[in-house]
């Protein structure tokens, strides 16, 4: 090699180094390793830049779009709560949960799927009285799996595809081509789960009903011709909220207190609650439930597409003060309407609408989004806290599923590329408004796109100065020329790299290698592609090693020896299982 393979070589081990041993972000990371290959000559512009062109890049763009519509418009509220139900234990817990996460994140990007499901998750254990640790370690794992049975499932499989292509000009991979390899591997890796994890994991109760929170009051309304009228509360899911209890059901001038749950629902009751944030959240996700505070309900409900929750305390110069919330004009006066409201951390007695405004007063609103900017320059609002959640639109839930099942069946078939599919799925949920164009910005995880555009660039240069074939030679070597040692040999080196730095990085550093391995030796490429594909995502023993088991660590109130203890053998079984399958279903020598 000469100085530019020498020096490639060298910002590749400062790349690993410091993703291994600081804390840096990974983009920024990458952006310095590309930054100096350009400056230095080694690659030209175009070469610096192609990763921002990709196709795969592109794709992984307009899957979270795709993934942000699904989730906007409650079409994953719509299967989980037709999937889930109430099982009675850990394990009927998990096969309730197993089939919609690993059917999601099949074919929608698994990172967005687990930022959808956690809350969900979350409530959902509150709802069973089963502890979110048991829940949340095996959600980011699912989603792991789910990734690995299609092209779309993972960006990691969409970039490998790629960077295939362009290194060397073949046509890459079709949506199901990794399906033979992930499907038996997911099975196996969901029994696994099922049988001993229950045992393994923790058991750490969080937030007990009440404990340490904010008590507010609540009132919503039953939509009129809702899904909700003439179900009792029990079959309205009314009953059995966590951290939220029904205080009472005002209907036509009369007050219903401690109502059973055989009571029937109208069209126009205001049911009050009690509760805290989260909880009223999950409540105000059920479709045919809608804030009321002044008979306003169904005018409310036909804008909450553009407002979010926002909470306020009142100060001393609040014009309402003194006021009941209904008499005080509060929607016109301010563009917001109350939710909920909390006094001294306690619920204020009473229904909503005849509460009597104080200072200090704490106030779950739901607000247009230019409420927040306004108020504060304004003196009747002491703290402005924008809780940046939008009332999801059921009415498209079924629409969005037709757009992300035609997007699926037009690449599944090949009909047109997976890039426009993605491009045409993601247009649809926007324009057909399953997600507003704000949603669709925040579901953009730039730090993932920058990091995955500018690893190409370290990638690039690997191949173009020989690095990659140097130390192809030498591997070959070391396995002593027998292909099988060199599958397993590859899978171990990414599985390794996966869990000191990010999957991306750590298939996009092993590929070109890996086709230069397999073409000095005369082997089929495929089987070593997918079990980097595998191997990337296969990610258990470590929160650091996927992004979704970092996602999971705080709500699951994890510590890092528990990934290490159930993580390590689901590393095991999920490599043997990877191996095995490519071993016994791809030809590993070309033949003549």
């Amino acid at each position: 090699m000469e100085w530019q393979g020498w020096f490639s070589l060298a910002i590749c081990i400062a790349v690993l180094a410091t993703l291994t041993f600081t804390r840096i972000k990974p983009h920024l990371v990458m952006m310095a390793a590309l930054t100096v290959l350009s400056v230095c000559g080694i690659l030209n512009s175009e070469e610096v830049l192609s990763g921002f062109s990709n196709q795969g890049l592109v794709t992984v763009a307009a899957m979270f779009i795709v993934a942000a519509g699904m989730y906007s418009s409650g079409a994953v509220d719509l299967l989980i709560n037709r999937i889930l139900g109430r099982p009675k234990n850990v394990r009927a817990a998990l096969s309730r949960m197993f089939g919609p996460v690993v059917l999601l994140s099949g074919f929608l990007n698994n990172t967005p799927v687990v930022a959808t499901m956690i809350p969900a998750i979350h409530t959902w254990s509150r709802k069973i009285g089963i502890a979110p640790s048991k829940l949340m370690i095996p959600l980011s794992y699912c989603a792991i799996l789910g990734g690995t049975l299609t092209l779309i499932g993972t960006s990691t499989n969409l970039i490998v595809n790629s960077l295939y292509q362009s290194l060397t000009g073949d046509v890459g991979f079709s949506l199901f081509s990794i399906t033979a390899v992930g499907v038996p591997v997911a099975i196996i890796a969901l029994l696994f789960i099922w049988i001993f994890f229950p045992k393994w994991l923790p058991d750490r109760e969080q937030n007990k009903a009440f404990a340490n929170l904010r008590e507010f009051t609540l009132e919503v309304s039953v939509v009129h011709n809702g899904p909700l009228v003439g179900k009792t509360v029990e079959e309205a899911g009314l009953r059995h909220l966590q951290r939220l209890y029904l205080v009472e059901i005002e209907r036509n001038d009369t007050v219903i207190t401690a109502a059973p749950s055989e009571e029937k629902l109208h069209g126009g009751d205001r049911l009050v609650f009690a509760g805290d944030t989260d909880a009223i959240s999950d409540l105000l996700r059920i479709h045919g439930i809608a804030p009321s505070t002044d008979g306003h309900a169904q005018a409310i409900m036909t804008q909450r597409a553009e407002r979010r929750m926002v909470e306020a305390v009142v100060s001393p110069h609040c014009t309402a003060i003194g006021h009941a919330i209904r008499d005080a004009r509060f929607r016109d006066r301010y563009g917001a309407v109350v939710l909920a409201v909390a006094r001294n951390g306690e619920r204020v007695k009473g229904n909503l609408g005849s509460i009597k405004l104080q200072a200090g007063d704490t106030l779950l609103l739901e607000a247009r989004p230019a409420f927040v900017s306004r108020q504060r320059y304004n003196k009747d609002f002491l703290l402005i806290n924008d809780l940046n959640t939008e009332a999801p639109r059921h009415e498209r839930a079924y629409l969005a599923w037709v757009i992300l099942l035609g997007v699926v069946s037009a690449a599944g078939v090949e009909l047109i590329s997976m890039l426009n599919a993605a491009l045409i799925g993601a247009g649809l949920m926007i324009i057909t408004g399953c997600c507003s164009v704000n949603q669709a910005e925040k579901s953009l995880d730039f730090n993932v796109i920058i990091t995955i555009g500018a690893s190409f660039a370290l990638g690039m240069a690997l191949q173009k100065t020989g690095v990659a074939g140097y130390l192809a030679e030498n591997i070959i070597h070391f396995g002593d020329g027998k292909p099988w040692l060199l599958l397993i040999l590859t899978y171990l080196t990414v599985s390794i790299l996966t869990e000191m730095i990010t999957n991306n990085a750590a298939a996009i550093l092993m590929l070109p290698i890996i086709l230069e391995i397999t073409e000095k030796a005369g082997l089929n490429n495929v089987p070593f592609v997918f079990a980097i594909m595998m191997a990337a995502s296969a990610s258990f023993a470590t929160p650091l090693g996927y992004q979704t088991n970092l996602m999971v660590y705080g709500p699951g109130g994890y510590r890092f020896a528990d990934f290490l203890r159930v993580g390590l053998p689901m590393n095991a079984i999920t490599g043997t299982a990877t191996l095995t399958v490519l071993l016994i279903g791809w030809p590993l020598v070309l033949s003549e």
